[in-house]
């Protein structure tokens, strides 16, 4: 199965046109803490399973997290589960190289 992927500076370009976008951050709180974008669902990577029906079927849902790889991991289980889902690649690092460098990378 073929994960779409999209890079934070796409997201931010659609996002910025105005376009209704669902970013689900899949990191840990503590990583919330030290680096985040605004208006994200977070649900922790271990906790998406258990927690679906707290996402919109009806929506595409953008997945994020450090780097990418967890976030392709979920947008695989999404899929999996009739959702649309797109991983956001590079992750929370690109996103501070590509969109907003004042953005903490760790």
């Amino acid at each position: 199965m073929s994960i779409p992927e999209i890079t934070p500076t796409e997201f931010a370009a659609r996002r910025q046109r105005g376009e209704t976008l669902t970013l689900l951050d899949v990191r840990e709180g503590w990583e919330l803490d030290v680096a985040s974008v605004p208006d994200v669902v977070h649900i922790p990577m271990g906790a998406v399973a258990d927690r679906l029906g707290e996402l919109d079927k009806s929506q595409e849902i953008f997945v994020l997290c450090r780097s990418g790889r967890r976030s392709l991991d979920v947008a695989r289980l999404l899929q999996q589960h009739g959702f649309r889902s797109t991983n956001v690649s590079g992750g929370i690092l690109a996103w501070s190289r590509e969109v907003d460098a004042t953005i903490p990378t760790y």
